[in-house]
């Protein structure tokens, strides 16, 4: 089955989460970008719907459904005017819960997996540091064994969900001198004597809990181990595929969004004596954007395609991510433009989303590493190959 084709049951899955879109989301987006937290009730309501494990087995409570339907759901929620809570909605979902499902042990499932699933507990991932971003290798946070217990030392930063959330699936160094071969992954409890958290202060994606981690001291149960030591590097090269590519369909998404949001505005506003629909010159300039977001979207379903079929599909994920998320910037920039100075508002959405997308081309591997990535396979020809059993 292709994305092209859905069947009405994803077309039935995507008017009601629609509905619940505008009944429980968006008569609160503007308060929880105010308040810059998300009200915990939401993922709780979410999971009653079973909108929190789409792609999960039925066993920790998921419903097993093909990826066409967390394509739609990554794309509705990205029509929230809300970067902050549709990247936190990801991040549990796509971005940290799945490392649980594919390499923590049966009792971890049980016991964060099976909560995250039914909404009762909020999962980040942590990985970047103060010091290293894209390069995962760099990472200085140490987990050294001592009897029945890690003790972890050292910091995390950009960390979605951070604040608010209940447990971090945390990239450490449990062999320092192994290099990527001495990185493993801790499951490690918000509440853990020695955990720290600082929310930062962001330009967009305000409702999002973005924080600083410190970890001093902090005993984490060997229990807590996802998968074997010194795999974790494996684990999360192999994550990344579908990190990218939600990222990208938000993108995506959102650029839709935007573009909608300035065509209904362009319907209304009247200069000297025309609607700005009816200038020749405007209407070119959304042409192309329609242009070049419908080329852009094909593509992008071409990778939710190959996403369904299990392909490690490194070169394209880093092309949808790479291009998705450059053309939102282009596109909310030239959306801006549109409204003239009611844009350099806050009484228009076209702000927030302006502020909001910026951050696409950073998050989950920057558009230069993107570049490099896809010059290493067409120009050097290596082939990136899957590093865990699917």
């Amino acid at each position: 089955m292709r994305a092209s084709i859905l069947t009405a049951e994803h077309e039935t899955f995507r008017e009601t989460l629609r509905t619940f879109i505008r009944k429980e989301i968006l008569p609160h987006v503007d308060l929880w970008e105010k308040q810059g937290q998300i009200d915990r009730q939401i993922w709780k309501k979410m999971g009653d719907m079973g909108f929190m494990g789409l792609n999960y087995p039925e066993e920790y409570g998921g419903l097993n459904l093909d990826f066409y339907f967390s394509m739609i759901f990554c794309e509705e929620m990205s029509h929230c005017f809300s970067g902050g809570f549709t990247i936190s909605a990801l991040v549990i979902q796509y971005m940290s819960a799945p490392y649980l499902l594919k390499h923590g042990s049966e009792e971890l499932k049980q016991k964060y997996l099976r909560p995250v699933i039914s909404g009762d507990l909020v999962s980040a991932v942590a990985i970047t540091e103060p010091g290293a971003g894209s390069d995962v290798q760099q990472i200085k946070t140490t987990a050294i064994q001592e009897g029945d217990y890690y003790i972890v030392n050292g910091s995390k930063t950009f960390i979605t969900n951070g604040y608010y959330g209940d447990f971090f699936i945390t990239a450490v160094k449990t062999n320092p001198e192994k290099g990527n071969k001495g990185i493993s992954l801790l499951l490690i409890d918000c509440n853990s004597p020695g955990v720290t958290a600082n929310k930062i202060t962001k330009m967009g994606w305000l409702a999002s809990d973005t924080a600083e981690l410190g970890f001093d001291q902090v005993k984490v149960p060997v229990s807590h181990l996802i998968g074997e030591e010194g795999s974790g590097f494996k684990y999360l090269m192999g994550g990344l595929q579908l990190e990218r590519l939600t990222a990208a369909i938000h993108s995506l998404a959102t650029t839709e969004s935007a573009l909608n949001y300035t065509l209904d505005y362009m319907r209304q506003r009247e200069a000297f004596g025309r609607k700005l629909q009816d200038f020749q010159v405007l209407r070119h300039r959304v042409a192309q954007l329609v242009a070049d977001i419908t080329t852009t979207k094909a593509f992008i379903q071409h990778c939710c395609d190959l996403q369904e079929q299990g392909e490690y599909a490194v070169k394209e994920c880093s092309i949808a991510k790479l291009q998705a998320s450059e053309l939102a910037v282009r596109v909310v920039s030239e959306c801006l433009q549109l409204f003239g100075g009611y844009g350099f508002t806050e009484d228009y959405k076209i702000a927030r989303l302006y502020r909001d997308v910026r951050v696409g081309t950073i998050i989950g591997g920057t558009s230069e590493i993107m570049l490099e990535i896809i010059a290493k396979i067409a120009i050097d020809d290596i082939q990136y190959q899957p590093k865990e059993n699917k």
